[in-house]
């Protein structure tokens, strides 16, 4: 069996309010074309179809015509579970109809335990689920005894070798927080709720009889955690983390015998994400922004390595580069240290004076007028009169 292997789509995402809805349509194409090119037996999408539980209207109708081009017009099978973005019990439908199409998309964790068949394989789709869904899928109320998904995982992937047809080989889709002994230093992108190791991690020693184990939820393909444990990435950057990563998906080949076929091709951006690191003077400068992508031609995360006084800096930061999803300051250390040293100076002086010293610092210099500093006098001591009150 030859099949390709992504993951983490997320359908209708924005990168700071950026909408990606272009790079996702751009990403797909190539995926469909590698596809073809590569004359898959089907198309395994690891979870993570749609970025939001409840996805916008535009986000279904751009995974309802990827779906449609792949496996109405090309024929191609698919082979998809729910991630933890997505919305599971609102993808659960027609599944009868689908799986009659040849494609299956399994959101329950009771869905796991039938394997689908297909030319000496079981492939086991396995969706994201919580250790409370476990607990009620076995009946147990001791929440000690399935507290972490660690121990849930153990306790599902026992049920599923009992499935184990020994004249088959066994490839499992799931959507989790893999560890292994090869992916340590790789951290977790565009994922706010969870962490490498601890209590949210499965450990791959649960997945080794399995041929073949496709992975989600890591943007990373680098995050594998085995040989035979691999996570595909997302086919798009989502986050500014990811800037330097390459993209792209898994063309696997299961042979007869089990020996497994690999190879990564790279997804290649629309827009790239670029970061962008210098003084504000230094970025403005014809001799620097002239050396970067045109304007509109990339996404852009500015990093500054200085103050400046400009009062428009990200405006015209923008009228130069474009699309600008993220401005910070990321000042050297000796500034830092000057700047400690002057709040621990204002933290001393009366509020009046803070105030005059901050006013100075954003204004490059300017003093309060008299009629500034009366407003400032009258606040604090409407504020102080407060106080006594209370």
């Amino acid at each position: 069996m030859k099949f390709l292997h992504t993951a983490d789509w997320h359908i209708g995402k924005k990168l700071n309010g950026f909408d990606l809805l272009e790079e996702q349509e751009y990403a797909f194409k190539q995926i469909l074309t590698l596809a073809k090119e590569e004359d898959v037996d089907g198309v395994i999408i690891a979870g993570d179809l749609y970025d939001r539980a409840i996805p916008p209207i535009e986000a279904i109708k751009a995974f309802d015509g990827m779906l449609e081009r792949l496996n109405i017009i090309e024929k191609l099978p698919i082979y998809a579970i729910s991630g933890n973005h997505d919305g599971a019990n609102r993808l659960n439908f027609a599944n009868q109809w689908m799986a009659e199409n040849h494609l299956f998309l399994h959101t329950k964790l009771e869905e796991a335990f039938q394997p689908i068949e297909i030319e000496g394989i079981q492939l086991f789709l396995l969706p994201f689920f919580d250790p409370i869904d476990a607990r009620i899928y076995y009946g147990v109320e001791d929440v000690e005894e399935m507290k972490t998904i660690n121990h849930a995982m153990a306790r599902v992937v026992k049920d599923l070798e009992k499935k184990f047809d020994p004249n088959k080989k066994q490839v499992l889709v799931t959507h989790f927080n893999v560890t292994g002994k090869k992916n340590p230093d790789y951290k977790l992108t565009s994922e706010t709720t969870s962490t490498v190791g601890g209590l949210n991690s499965v450990s791959a020693e649960h997945f080794n009889k399995f041929h073949y184990v496709a992975l989600g939820h890591l943007h990373l393909w680098q995050a594998s955690p085995d040989e035979h444990i691999r996570y595909s990435g997302s086919p798009v950057k989502f986050n500014t983390k990811e800037a330097k990563n390459e993209k792209g998906v898994y063309i696997v080949e299961l042979s007869e015998e089990g020996t497994i076929y690999l190879k990564f091709h790279k997804i290649k951006p629309n827009k790239d994400l670029i970061v962008l690191k210098g003084s504000f003077e230094e970025l403005i400068s014809e001799a620097f922004y002239t050396q970067q992508p045109t304007k509109g031609s990339a996404f852009f995360s500015i990093k500054l390595t200085s103050r400046s006084c400009d009062s428009h800096i990200r405006q015209k930061l923008s009228d130069i580069y474009g699309d600008i999803v993220e401005l910070t300051y990321h000042l050297p250390s000796i500034e830092l240290t000057e700047m400690d040293k002057k709040f621990k100076v204002r933290t001393s002086r009366s509020i009046e004076e803070v105030v005059e010293n901050f006013y100075a610092d954003v204004t490059c210099g300017d003093s309060l007028t008299k009629s500034q500093k009366k407003i400032v006098e009258d606040i604090v001591l409407t504020l102080n009169k407060k106080e006594n009150n209370q």
